[in-house]
């Protein structure tokens, strides 16, 4: 092998990274370059955008249709597509004075009342005051509510004066609903330029389920002043167990002095442990678990009626979804996180879910589950049998149009509701 043939495969490494640097050094320049391009844009975006903010979606349609007839026009000398063209321009020119003009209102956005439950009626205030120095001219206010949006117009008002307009609120469906931002809306009557103003913040409807009345202690609720005693031998504690040999590290207030002095060696006490019940309602969202919507609705209808009563009970609960776990400080903030729940694709099954809440809780002793007609009632048991032997499950099964009932599956008890007025019967004769 000569010289040239040793030095060849190292000139080659050589080429090669040499190829390699330059491909890398080219590929910062480029992101450079790209990030430097953007930020140019993002920089004469924000110049422009009081300019350009105010053209609609259907102004930059008006606007682009006649450019295209001014290029077919001058490029074919189609006298029509010119005058298609001049006629798109001037009707853009002849919106920009539409978009003039400064206001002062100040607007408030009132729903009473603020809660409701599903079906009843609420109404909605909007006022307009004009806070300037002089009148104002008319406007157009636009309020959206829910999944809608009101439009009113504004009369011409004097220097502080006022103007009410009334409006319903459809509450036909548990939700959560927001009323606002209002907006006034300047512009052409063909929509071409649009100018909003803000002049108020979202106010929220809570639209809660419906729900039943149940008795108190209700679904086999445990009411206990000072616990339920376990197995577990602790230190400290209520219920005395027995007396044991003294250790470095105990406390003396647990020295059962008597007892010492009769032995002749300290002796202290020790305690059965004790902890309050606990209580684990959950519901099932996996929407392919219920037959349509208003099955869904009656689950959380009963979800909610279990959830309300326990808290008048008194008894320590847990309230969750899959994906939200719902304030049980009162009746009104559990409706009010109600009003939230959706159905969808849940994370988790179940039988997972059951198990993540009562570990979140480890001091259940029932766990309650509201599910759908379509759920197997092999994982209903399922479920059961994957919690702790000292932890007692419950399923509520809604299946709409369904006669009530009550049966066993597997150690749990499941009762079917097949309409909210059924809950209160059916939960008088559920025992755990």
């Amino acid at each position: 092998m000569t010289a040239a043939d040793r030095l060849r495969p190292r000139r080659t490494a050589q080429g090669w990274y040499a190829l390699r640097t330059l491909s890398r050094s080219a590929s910062r320049t480029a992101r450079a370059a790209a990030a430097g391009v953007g930020r140019a844009w993002e920089r004469v975006d924000a110049a422009t955008a009081p300019v350009t903010g105010v053209v609609s979606t259907v102004g930059w349609l008006v606007l682009a249709a006649a450019i295209g007839a001014g290029v077919l026009a001058l490029s074919f000398d189609w006298v029509e597509f010119a005058f298609v063209g001049a006629t798109l321009l001037g009707a853009l020119l002849l919106a920009i004075p539409f978009v003039f003009g400064r206001v002062r209102y100040r607007v408030e956005v009132e729903l009473q009342p603020r809660r409701v439950v599903a079906g009843e009626r609420a109404l909605g205030r909007l006022l307009v005051v004009n806070d300037g120095a002089s009148p104002s001219v008319a406007a157009r206010m636009e309020l959206p509510v829910g999944a809608g949006l009101a439009e009113f117009r504004i009369p011409p008002l004097a220097p502080a004066a006022r103007h009410e307009e009334l409006f319903a609120v459809p509450t036909q469906r548990r939700a959560v609903i927001v009323a606002g931002p209002a907006v006034s809306v300047r512009g052409d009557e063909l929509g071409l330029l649009r100018r909003t103003v803000r002049w108020s913040e979202p106010v929220e409807l809570f639209v809660h389920p419906r729900t039943a009345r149940l008795k108190p202690s209700a679904a086999g609720l445990v009411r206990d002043l000072e616990g339920e005693v376990t197995s577990t031998i602790t230190d400290h504690d209520i219920s005395f167990h027995a007396l044991r040999n003294y250790e470095p590290g105990d406390p003396l207030r647990n020295v059962h002095w008597r007892s010492s002095a009769r032995t002749g060696q300290l002796m202290v006490r020790q305690y059965e442990e004790t902890r309050r019940s606990q209580l684990v309602l959950i519901l099932d969202t996996e929407a392919a678990h219920y037959a349509d919507e208003d099955e869904f609705e009656l689950a959380v209808s009963v979800f909610a009626s279990l959830g309300v009563q326990v808290i008048r009970d008194g008894t320590e609960m847990s309230a969750q979804t899959e994906r939200i776990a719902l304030r049980t400080s009162t009746s009104t903030s559990l409706l009010d996180d109600a009003s939230r729940i959706e159905a969808s694709v849940a994370p988790v099954g179940l039988r997972e879910f059951a198990r993540q809440a009562s570990r979140r809780a480890p001091a259940a002793s029932i766990v309650i589950a509201v599910v759908g007609s379509q759920l197997p009632l092999a994982e209903v048991r399922a479920t059961a049998s994957s919690l702790s032997s000292d932890v007692q499950f419950l399923a509520f099964r809604a299946q709409s149009g369904a006669d009530a009932r009550i049966g066993k599956v597997g150690r749990s008890m499941v009762a079917t509701i097949g309409e909210l007025g059924e809950l209160a019967a059916v939960v008088r004769r559920v025992r755990p």
